[in-house]
Order: structure tokens, then C-alpha cells, then sequence
């Protein structure tokens, strides 16, 4: 008998292509299915050993050694206590094995042993096609759509099958069974039991791939594809650069007659597509980004990582784009946040802010005027910058002596100095959990204590534009913080539950 155990396990092996390994264990399973079933009144934890070589099987019944007030379950648990008599050695979670008669292998429920055996095999043959998948390195996938489930498109390869999620399915194709179909692998799900690869028409890798795949320079190295943003079978960017100077990368990507650009639109269901040059200047990144909208300056914060972007009256719709998506997309194909904004609204902001620079400096500084509009003039907008720019700089500015320069970087650091001493009073009566939040710092906590919120369940409380009011915060920060603020809420709500369980 156990000549044909090793027979079988070879035949198997061969007949499915999956590793003998697989079929053993598949094998031991069945028999320690079949082994439970010997003690129906109780659920016992049966274990069964084959040797790979001779064939010969034993049997196992387990217990997991458990603390006394969890022996809820003699069938297969040990109390601790128990265990210890046992054997001194044992301690928590150890397993103790003790051995069964081992059942006939002829007189196994042999349906149910073939279940669990075929199971395995088909879990082991699908990983195997999967791992077969994987190695080639190819993450595109092109299939046939083999049915629809909720929305979902299941899409068959070969032997292959993936799912398109309906939230990754351009939103006006309508596809139908039987239709040819590329997508891009997003991720494996080894947990799912139906199609394991989740597929995506919608992501910006998709958009990369299918260039690679219509551009043979990409493939060479010749040409980069930076970045890519896309609103699916819309509108897209791809950000290229070359790497060789005789080759236009633009012109490459487009190809003979819109030849490369027009098979890639193709399959995106008619989503149009911009070439954007590539540049490491940042600023010029956003001025092609931004094409065919002409740009007439770019001020850059690079604290904020955000750009005021200055266009005439009859460029700031293009640059907009429809529903706003072309500076959305240039925003996204760059990293940086861009505020679109006419000569006439810069012009304003501008004046805006040399009014608020020069009411800072005459009140910090006590400076007149004239001093003030200097200090504007050569390009502080700090008090920080006034204090500790290097003093060869200052010494450089045409109209302050050395006396002047010394006095005027004194009162600045006196006036800081003030100011940190009043932000470190003003939050003395903050409450503890509510400064030691990630994210928040002294400056916040000093706008939010001469509101009154001073603890952070009162934070916690607060609309994310409320705080972005208060504090002048972007709204991502804003409502990030308000989320920190309000996790201690959902956690006293799960400790309840969590006691149950335990």
C-alpha cells in the first residue's frame, strides 16, 4: 500500500506539473481529515507525517498548551498547569503530540480525500502559472474578457485570469465578452480565490507601458518617460527626455503622422495625450506642463512646494483647461501645487504683500518707511532673513552703513526672540496630548490657544477648513491633523470589543 501511495504521488505530480512536495502534503491533509473524522463528538487537531521515501505514514492527535483560564477547549487545547505536570519544559503555545493508530489508507472516505487533493493541486497549479507569469518580468497583460461579474471584468490569458475592478475600467468604454483587452497589473492578490492578478485601465503605469510598447527608444533607453498624469480616456501628460542629443524626444513619442501617439489614444478609448519635454528647472517643467498656454512668470515657494503661475487674460482659460483639468494634470505630472493666476490678480497679490512686508518691518524693526521699502526693494520677506542672512550681503545694500546693518539685524533677532517667548506663553494652558500630536508645533498650537482651542478633543471637533482658516495650514495638513487629533475616539471605541474577544 504504500508502494501505490508513492505511485500515486509521482503520477500526480507528473500529470498536474505541480512539485511532488504539493501532492504530499495534499496526501497528509486528507488523511488527517480523514483521521478526525474517527471522534465525531469531538474536534480534535490530528496531524499526519509521510515519509517522501518509504511511503510509510504515522499519525499524530495535538494539543496547544494554553494559560488556564483560556481552557476552553480540552479536545485540542492543554492547560498550562496540566502541561507543566507533563513535562516541565513546556510553555505556552508549545504543541504536545501524542500517536494515533495510523488509518487504513483503502479506507479513507475517498471523496473526500480526492477533494482535498485536487484542491491543492489546482492551488498549486494556478501559483505555478502565476510564478510562470511573474518571471517574465511583464507586467501588461492581454487578454480576452471572459465574462462580467458586478461591473467587474474578468479578463482569461492562456491560462492566466485577472479582473478589472469597474473603478479601473475607463469609465466610457463599454466592454463585452469576448473583446480583446489590455491592462496593466496593479498587484497580485495570493489571498483571492478566484483571478489573482487586479488589473487597471486607469492607471498612469498603463499610460507608460503602452508608449514602451509603441516607442522602441524607450525600450533601448534612448528616451525617458519622466512622469505621467492622466483623467482616463480624457486627457493625459507624459512627462520625456532624451538621453541622446540627436533625437527629439516630442517628435519620437508622436511618431510618422501621429502614427505612436494615435495607436496609444486608441486604446484608451479616444483619451488625448500631451507630450511635455521634460526639464530638471522646475519652473520650466511647469511652463511646458502647462502648454499651449503661454506663461508670463512663475514665483516659487519652495517651503509650500507651490508655484504662483502669472498668464495674460487670454491664455488663463487654456492654462485652466476645461473643468480646471489641464493645470490639474500639470500639477500632477510635475509634484508641484500650481496657482493659476492673471497679471492684473498678481499685480494685486503683490501689492498685497509689499503692504503686509512693509507694516511688518516699520512695526518689528521700528523703521521708518523709507527703510522699510528698502529692505522690500532688495528682497527680504522675513524677519528671519533680516536676522541671520550672511552680513556680507546686507553690508552690499546701497544706502545702510555697517552701524545701520548691525542695529537693524538686532532688533530682528529681538523681535524673534519676543515672539517665541510669547508662542511658549500662550500655550502653557494647552493641553499636553494636544502639542504632542504629529504634526503639530508651537506656532499652530499659539493661533489655535488665541482661539480657545486649547485641548485636543476641541481640535478634534474642528472642520478642516475651519482649522486651514485659523491657521492658514493647506487643507491636506489641515485635515490631517484633525484625523491625528481624532484617533483616540475610534481606538476607546474598539477597546470594548477587544476585551470581548479576549
Amino acid at each position: 500500500m504504500n508502494r501505490e501511495m508513492l505511485l500515486l504521488v509521482d503520477a500526480l505530480s507528473r500529470e498536474k506539473n505541480v512539485p511532488k512536495e504539493i501532492v504530499f502534503a495534499a496526501l497528509e491533509q486528507a488523511l488527517a481529515s480523514a483521521t478526525k473524522k474517527r471522534y465525531p463528538t469531538q474536534e480534535v487537531d490530528a496531524r499526519v507525517e509521510i515519509d517522501r521515501e518509504t511511503g510509510e505514514y504515522k499519525s499524530f492527535r495535538r494539543w496547544t498548551v494554553v494559560p488556564d483560564e483560556e481552557h476552553e477547549e480540552p479536545a485540542h487545547q492543554l492547560a498550562i498547569t496540566d502541561a507543566k505536570e507533563r513535562d516541565p519544559a513546556l510553555e505556552l503555545g508549545d504543541v504536545v503530540e501524542e500517536p494515533l493508530e495510523p488509518i487504513e489508507f483503502g479506507r479513507i472516505g475517498a471523496q473526500a480525500a480526492k477533494q482535498v487533493i485536487l484542491q491543492k493541486i489546482r492551488d498549486a497549479e494556478r501559483e505555478q502559472i502565476l510564478n510562470d507569469f511573474l518571471e517574465r518580468e511583464d507586467n501588461l497583460l492581454t487578454g480576452t474578457v471572459k465574462r462580467i461579474e458586478r461591473g467587474n471584468a474578468i479578463v482569461e490569458s492562456g491560462r492566466i485570469e485577472g479582473v478589472i475592478p469597474r473603478d479601473q475600467l475607463i469609465q466610457k468604454e463599454m466592454l463585452r465578452v469576448g473583446d480583446r483587452v489590455r491592462a496593466y497589473v496593479m498587484k497580485i492578490d495570493r489571498a483571492a480565490k478566484g483571478p489573482q492578478l487586479i488589473l487597471s485601465r486607469v492607471s498612469p503605469e498603463f499610460l507608460v507601458r503602452l508608449f514602451e510598447l509603441e516607442v522602441p527608444e524607450i525600450e533601448e533607453g534612448l528616451i525617458e518617460i519622466k512622469a505621467a498624469a492622466r483623467d482616463p480616456g480624457i486627457r493625459a501628460k507624459i512627462a520625456v527626455k532624451s538621453n541622446d542629443p540627436r533625437l527629439d524626444p516630442q517628435g519620437t513619442c508622436i511618431g510618422m503622422r501621429g502614427s505612436r501617439v494615435t495607436a496609444v489614444t486608441n486604446e484608451l478609448a479616444g483619451e488625448r495625450v500631451d507630450i511635455v519635454l521634460f526639464s530638471e528647472d522646475p519652473a520650466k517643467f511647469v511652463v511646458n506642463a502647462l502648454a499651449p498656454a503661454e506663461v508670463q512668470s512663475i514665483l516659487v515657494d519652495e517651503e509650500k512646494h507651490a508655484m504662483d503661475v502669472v498668464v495674460d487674460e487670454e491664455n488663463l482659460a487654456i492654462a485652466i483647461g476645461r473643468s480646471g483639468q489641464n493645470v490639474r494634470l500639470a500639477s500632477e505630472l510635475t509634484g508641484w501645487e500650481l496657482n493659476l493666476m492673471s497679471v492684473e490678480e498678481s499685480a494685486q497679490k503683490q501689492e498685497g504683500e509689499t503692504t503686509r512686508l512693509l507694516a511688518l518691518f516699520m512695526e518689528k524693526l521700528d523703521v521708518d518707511e523709507e527703510v522699510a521699502e528698502i529692505l522690500v526693494a532688495e528682497g527680504f520677506t522675513s524677519l528671519e532673513e533680516v536676522a541671520y542672512v550672511p552680513i556680507t550681503e546686507m553690508n552690499e545694500i546701497e544706502g545702510f552703513d555697517e552701524d545701520t546693518v548691525n542695529e537693524l539685524r538686532s532688533r530682528a533677532r529681538n523681535a524673534l526672540l519676543t515672539e517665541a517667548i510669547q508662542r511658549e506663553e500662550s500655550v502653557e494652558h494647552v493641553e499636553e496630548a494636544m502639542l504632542s500630536l504629529e504634526g503639530m508645533d508651537t506656532e499652530i498650537a499659539a493661533k489655535l490657544a488665541a482661539h480657545g482651542i486649547t485641548t485636543r478633543d476641541a481640535l478634534a471637533d474642528l472642520a478642516g477648513d475651519e482649522l486651514v482658516e485659523l491657521t492658514g495650514l493647506d487643507a491636506e495638513r489641515a485635515q490631517d491633523l484633525i484625523m491625528k487629533a481624532r484617533a483616540h475616539w475610534f481606538e476607546s471605541e474598539a477597546q470594548p470589543g477587544e476585551a470581548q474577544v479576549h
